[in-house]
Parts: structure tokens; sequence; C-alpha cells
């Protein structure tokens, strides 16, 4: 229990507490704000609150207001005076000590735009992005019904993509079927081998002339559009790289501080 209400308002001490947080109710004349809202969202990772479906928001708002109905009760019944809520008040208060001083050192950490660059440019392996195909495909049962479907895409007049839409649509077997077989960008280790190199092989605007099989069955593909291989640009990364390099420097800091304090103290092992 002690870990779990520290890990709360130790993430809260982490993110800081916005000025501007957004107020999403009122109860008894207190605001349920932003902070209260981020502490149930501790459990569920990666988690934004603005993108969760509305449904999920609203019980979110509730539970929070649940939370300061409860707190509200347990002070009145007087919880403070109890024996067990100080014992666990005292243990908090040093690991809480603890996490206040290590985002204070955090913050006073420095990087500077050189450091920046040459991350940037020591690790530009690390920024490429791969090359990636934008496609749609027709995924049948067997090879003839793909060479059926190739023959017609040959002999089609007018716009070639509605042509496979309209075909992805009526007789594809695949889920993406009844979007037109879009399957978005992707890039080669995205998809099993066979589709990845008959998908990389083609043009824009090229569709595969010969059925593509995989574990899946016979694929008819094409491809709107292409994108090679390319160098990330340091503005897109640098605040990527700021975090990584802060990051490391934090945790030098406290190695080399924790070092020190062990070589002055008396430490027994029991």
């Amino acid at each position: 229990m002690k870990r779990k209400v520290l890990s709360a308002v130790a993430a809260l001490l982490v993110a800081g507490s916005s000025l501007n947080a957004a107020v999403y109710a009122t109860v008894d004349g207190k605001d349920v704000t932003t902070d209260d809202i981020n502490v149930l969202l501790r459990s569920i990772p990666g988690a934004k609150f603005e993108t969760l479906p509305k449904e999920s928001q609203k019980r979110i708002i509730d539970q929070a207001i649940e939370r300061k109905l409860l707190t509200k009760q347990a002070k009145k019944e007087g919880i403070q005076k109890d024996k067990e809520y100080k014992e666990a008040l005292e243990k908090i208060k040093d690991d809480l000590a603890l996490e206040v001083w290590m985002k204070r050192k955090y913050e006073k950490i420095n990087v500077s735009d050189k450091e920046l660059k040459d991350f940037y440019n020591k690790n530009s392996d690390k920024f490429v992005q791969p090359a990636v195909v934008k496609a749609r495909h027709i995924l049948v049962k067997t090879e003839q019904e793909a060479k059926q479907i190739i023959k017609e895409l040959s002999n089609a007049k007018g716009n070639l993509a509605d042509k496979f839409i309209e075909l992805a649509k009526t007789k594809s077997t695949g889920p993406s079927g009844k979007n037109g077989g879009d399957l978005g960008w992707f890039n080669a280790k995205q998809m099993v081998k066979e589709f990845s190199d008959a998908a990389f092989a083609l043009k824009k605007g090229e569709f595969t002339k010969t059925p593509v099989k995989t574990q899946f069955g016979y694929h008819v593909i094409f491809v709107e559009d292409k994108k090679n291989k390319e160098k990330v640009g340091f503005d897109k990364v640098k605040e990527r790289i700021l975090g990584s390099i802060k990051m490391e420097k934090f945790r030098d800091t406290v190695s080399k501080k924790a070092k020190e304090l062990r070589s002055k103290a008396k430490i027994e092992y029991k």
C-alpha cells in the first residue's frame, strides 16, 4: 500500500502540478482537476485523458469525484489521528524526501545544444526512417482466383485505384477488404517476407502481375505510394535526445553521490 501511494505522489512530483490545470467538476466547492485525473491514470500505462473515449473520460471523472468524497469522509472521521495512519505517514516521509530531492537534481541538469547535435551526429543510424510503402491488397484462397483478379485489373479502363478498391470490397477475404484492401503505410519488417518483397518491388501505381502466396493465402498487391529511407531531421528528434542525455546525466549524478556517501558511511551487513 505504501509503495502504491508513494508511486502516485512521486509521479505527480515528476510531472509537476499544472498552474493552469483544467477543471472537470466540483465537489462541495472543491475542484476536480487534471492532477486528480492523473492520479487515476497511473493504472493505465500510456493513457492520455484527452484521447480516451468520452464514456471512459466520464468514468474517470466520476472516480475522481468519489475519491474527493471518500477523502473528505475519512478526514471527517478523524483518520489523521489513527495510529496506523501516523506510522504510515512517517514511513512515507523519508521516501518522499528522496523523491523530491531527485526531482530537484533532475531539474538542475543542463544539456547544451552542442551536446545534442554531437549525439545526433554520432548516432545517425538511430535516426533513420526506413523505406515505407502505402499499399492495398486483395486476399483470396486460391491462385486461380488471384489470377482472375489480376486479369480484371489488367483489362480495367479508367482509374486503376478505383477498380482495385471495388474488387477488394467484393472479393477480398481479408479484414481490410471492407476498406478497399487499405493497409496504410508499412515498412518491410511489418509484413511477412513474401508480401514485403513483392510490395517493395513495385513502383508507385503498379500492382502485382502474378499472385503472391503467403501463409494467409494468395494476394494481389497495389502500391499507392512509396517513400525512400531517410534520416530524420535534428529538429524532429531534439526533444527525444534531450530526454535521453538528461536522464543519463541524472543517473550518473545520483550514482556518484551514492558512492561518495557510501565511502563515508559506517555500513554493517547483518
